[in-house]
């Protein structure tokens, strides 16, 4: 850890009077939409001309990072196995993103470098975040727990009901298997980064935590001289740009409106009525206001809260469906195992479906991102390794066990090869849906999904204005992060009553983007890293290492409690 000299003085304004703020701005910059006088208002122009512009950026970005590596290698075929084409006679294929294969190659990687340490080490974390070794003495604004449910709660979202129907959907059930063996490396990927981040961490004169990829690009590169300083500085400011950008559009405006989308549906709300969406992003703005306003030691104590309840009211749902059709369980794993590795030459073969498994795992649990490191880098240790050993357990919830279950729901139920249900998408968190509607939870279920989308979204947002506000207060200085975070709030209410479709599709391959300077960086000191996790592994299989309540034994000369 790095004892830092950067400036970081607290806030002092109130969460009242950031909302007042917030609540000026919002109405000043929007008050176009507000003078409706109760009609639906039409598209303004600078939502047009910003989703135009946006559309031509995208085709360019998308072009450098979502190009196929396989270049067409992967074809969709029919069931006689003949090369499906589409109106133009061009064969169909299966696009193998460059991105997505970037993310899973680095991951691999690192699983093999660290000598799977994300299996021989997930006992031990579990015990960390159990708080066996917090000691409220160490460096940090934030326990392990806390700082897991924060970066839990920016990545447990609408990707674990939508995406992983979206993955069987277009990949049948044996893209559930693939989207779980990423994951397993996607924790060493997380491992990675978030010990870099307590390694290159800054601690400033006020107690708070300055950390992130920004840092263990900059500072990391730096401690290996020549060239390699400047190249640290680069892409420490691509990432910083990155992860702000990314954090106001899929992190926010996305989250805002999905949520208001799925509130109105489940409540039969008039969604044509302008106030509807606007009265919900108003609630939500404000909310996600006095939450951030606290910082990391906030959001923390929030999402402490929210991640456990969302996920428990989301897996109670789930297991109750599977338990009432625990007579064809076998049947629905045996599916899915099979079709992993006998896919139907309609999904383009094992390759085709091991493709759609990765790449909706890359979306799901972000390893290899670098965003979960910025959380990460805030808890309270002087062991940079055991954060690292708490991190990796991010992706096992998140898709091991999350998006685990919501397809063995989709599976079990039949739902993701029905028929589609009357007046529900048959894609997405509509699908998924369907699933719920067909099991013996019947209607109610709606009110029940609409409100864990409302908490996936609400839990996203905060966690992500705190990556963003990251990015920027590297960029521009701390003392001045006011202004990104009242910028944040409005963009919830903007996300809620508009459609900005480009913009937030730019966001998102920002936010992909973001894993080009982690992995690079991540590799460049992964012999670092090696070597701290050698000495704190020898430590903890000698008994070297003990937990707080024995190290307080010791020192105390009496039993701990």
């Amino acid at each position: 850890m790095i004892q830092g000299s950067e400036p970081l003085s607290k806030l002092r304004t109130t969460p009242v009077r950031f909302a007042l703020l917030a609540a000026v701005l919002t109405a000043l910059a929007l008050w176009p939409v507000f003078a409706q006088d109760g009609e639906a208002p039409q598209q303004p122009q600078l939502e047009k001309t910003l989703n135009d512009a946006f559309g031509k950026i995208n085709g360019y970005v998308a072009k450098a990072v979502m190009w196929d590596v396989a270049f067409g290698a992967i074809k969709m075929r029919d069931e006689q196995g003949d090369v499906q084409v589409n109106d133009k006679g061009e064969p169909q294929t299966v696009s193998l993103k460059f991105i997505v294969a970037f993310l899973a190659v680095g991951s691999v990687l690192f699983t093999f470098w660290f000598g799977w340490v994300n299996l021989r080490g997930f006992r031990h974390a579990i015990k960390i975040i159990r708080g066996k070794y917090d000691n409220p003495d160490d460096v940090g604004e934030i326990s392990h727990f806390r700082a897991l449910t924060s970066a839990l709660s920016a990545t447990i979202g609408l990707g674990n009901i939508a995406g992983v129907a979206i993955a069987v959907k277009t990949g049948g059930p044996g893209a559930i298997f693939w989207m779980m063996v990423l994951a397993v490396f996607g924790m060493t990927a997380k491992f990675t980064e978030c010990s870099l981040a307590q390694m290159y961490r800054l601690t400033n004169p006020d107690g708070t935590i300055s950390g992130g990829p920004m840092y263990y690009l900059s500072l990391g590169l730096k401690e290996k001289g020549g060239a390699w300083t400047p190249i640290g500085k680069v892409l420490a400011v691509l990432f910083a740009i990155l992860v702000m950008v990314a954090a106001l559009g899929g992190g926010n405006m996305f989250q805002a409106n999905q949520s208001a989308a799925a509130f109105t549906a489940a409540f039969s709300i008039d969604a044509t009525n302008p106030w509807a969406a606007r009265g919900f992003g108003i609630i939500m703005a404000g909310l996600v206001g006095v939450v951030i306003i606290g910082g990391i030691t906030r959001i923390g104590a929030a999402t402490s809260r929210i991640v456990p309840a969302m996920c428990g009211i989301y897996l109670v749902a789930a297991v109750l469906i599977i338990l009432n059709n625990l007579a064809e369980l076998p049947q629905a794993i045996g599916l899915i195992l099979a079709e992993a590795f006998n896919a139907p030459a309609l999904k383009g073969g094992i390759v085709g479906i091991m493709v759609v498994g990765f790449t909706r795992a890359a979306f799901s649990n972000e390893a290899g991102i670098g965003s979960a490191a910025i959380a990460h880098s805030a808890a309270k240790t002087n062991e940079p390794i055991r954060e690292g050993m708490v991190a990796m357990v991010g992706p096992f919830i998140d898709t091991i066990i999350i998006c685990f279950m919501t397809g063995l729901v989709l599976v079990i139920t039949g739902a993701y090869n029905a028929p589609p249900v009357e007046g529900i998408a048959n894609e997405g968190v509509g699908l998924t849906m369907t699933a719920f509607k067909q099991s013996f939870l019947g209607n109610w279920f709606p009110f029940v999904l609409s409100l864990c989308v409302v908490l996936f979204a609400f839990s996203t947002m905060i966690s992500w204005c705190y990556y963003g506000e990251r990015g920027w207060g590297y960029l521009f200085g701390y003392k001045s992060v006011v202004i990104y975070r009242i910028i944040f709030v409005i963009c919830v209410f903007i996300g809620a009553v508009t459609s900005l479709g480009n913009v937030v599709d730019f966001s998102d391959l920002m936010l992909l983007s973001m894993a080009f300077p982690n992995i690079i960086g991540g590799l460049i000191l992964a012999p670092k890293v090696k070597r701290i996790l050698n000495d704190y592994w020898g430590r903890y299989k000698s008994g070297e290492m003990k937990t707080y309540a024995e190290s307080k034994q010791q020192v105390d000369g009496e039993p701990s409690i």
